[in-house]
């Protein structure tokens, strides 16, 4: 498994920022704020999911090359 790429990371960062928010959100009984965690999940994960995608086609491209021949 390669090292995860800056979509990973970031998405991952998202989607902590987004459970705090929550907990925030939810311990000062504000509903905005809940809700706006819920975007920031959301869109975390879609961005780890879409940077997991493009690391795999990466590594499949490398892996096609190494069984051609190519470095």
């Amino acid at each position: 498994m390669s090292i995860p790429n800056k979509d990973e990371v970031e998405g991952k960062f998202k989607q902590a920022k987004g459970s705090i928010k929550e907990k925030v959100g939810r311990a000062t009984n504000d509903p905005d704020l809940v809700e706006e965690s819920q975007n920031d999940k959301a869109e975390g994960d879609v961005q780890e999911t879409f940077g997991n995608a493009r690391r795999k086609v990466g590594d499949a491209v490398k892996d096609i090359g190494k069984a051609i021949g190519h470095k």
